[in-house]
């Protein structure tokens, strides 16, 4: 296993290993939380050379935070050897309710002062607006943002499921390292419209569930979600008509995989992994609270995939073959 690094973004750039970690469902939403595995999975991806960890404050809400702060605080490591990313702007309540997407300058000061405290660090790595928010100018949002950077409790910026107009008028406020969006075999909207505008700025993109929200790994089948498995009400692509003829599309990802002597998760990954180019550097973060799925997720980076099998690839899965949205509600989701 030969985990390279990435650099995400250009004007601002920051170098990351090639494959993230994914930290929420530690906390929320995947089923049980698990504090104790959720650390451990922390701390063997530190060992096998994940440096980049992705949480955010409305995870838990509020826990994940503080699992992650706590998990790099007794790892050997320690803060330097951490690349640490979380996010604001999608508002919780301790009781857990959603308050809305927030963007507020006020808010984003003081959303960064309680990731720190939660996080026990002196400063973000990568801090991302979570959600647009369509109420505030993103000009605004993004110069409470460049505040932070100066201050020195924010190294880089981010933005998560944001759209070609927002992305460049944040740019021009300060430099954007990475947008964080939903990119996958199952899920390529970006490509027409949004990577180019990546390319152009050098922005770099951060793919979260690149495994489709797991589909890919070609565990999931019809009723193998468990009852608190929030992918139940979620994610429209998982359930119903919609999954039977998704998993058609699976079974054409694993056969591939097998040729190549690989999982059907790590050809998923492989391939997302091979999109990035010499303006958009790709680290994508799968997500898991498990040693042995982190384990294999990392098994991505060594396989090797030709421009033939890339093709073959995509044509196994076509970008507009997936049944169903992504999520229930997209009304937070940029086009």
């Amino acid at each position: 296993m030969t985990l390279q690094t990435r650099t995400l973004g250009t004007d601002s750039p920051l170098d990351v290993s090639a494959l993230g970690l994914g930290c929420m469902g530690m906390s929320e939403f995947y089923g049980t939380p698990d504090e104790a595995g959720g650390i451990a999975t922390i701390h063997r991806a530190l060992d096998l050379g994940v440096t980049f960890l992705d949480t955010a404050d409305m995870y838990g809400p509020f826990t994940n935070e503080r699992l992650v702060g706590k998990a790099i605080a007794e790892s050997s490591q320690g803060r330097d050897g951490v690349v640490l990313a979380t996010k604001f702007g999608n508002e919780r309540g301790e009781d857990g309710s959603y308050l809305g997407v927030n963007g507020r300058p006020d808010y984003v000061r003081s959303a960064c002062d309680a990731s720190l405290q939660r996080l026990g660090v002196d400063h973000i790595d990568l801090y991302y607006q979570h959600r647009v928010d369509k109420t505030v100018p993103i000009e605004e949002t993004v110069g409470a943002m460049k505040e932070l950077v100066e201050a020195g409790k924010v190294r880089h910026l981010g933005l998560s499921e944001a759209g070609p107009d927002t992305i460049r008028r944040a740019h021009a406020v300060h430099p954007i390292t990475a947008l964080q969006t939903e990119y996958s075999l199952f899920t390529r909207d970006l490509e027409s419209e949004i990577l180019p505008v990546l390319r152009e700025l050098g922005i770099g993109l951060v793919p979260y569930s690149p495994l489709g929200r797991g589909i890919l790994t070609g565990t999931i089948t019809r009723g193998s979600l468990s009852d608190d498995d929030s992918r139940n009400s979620r994610f429209p692509r998982l359930n119903g008509a919609a999954l039977d003829a998704n998993l058609v599309l699976v079974e054409r990802v694993k056969e591939i995989a097998a040729e190549k002597g690989a999982t059907p998760g790590q050809l998923a990954l492989a391939w997302v992994l091979a999109q990035g180019d010499g303006h958009v550097g790709v680290a994508p973060i799968p997500g898991t609270k498990r040693v042995a799925y982190l384990e294999e997720n990392l098994g991505a980076a060594d396989v090797e995939l030709t421009t033939g099998d890339l093709a073959r690839i995509a044509d196994a899965v076509p970008a507009d073959a997936v049944v169903g949205d992504r999520y229930g509600d997209m009304s937070t989701v940029e086009a």
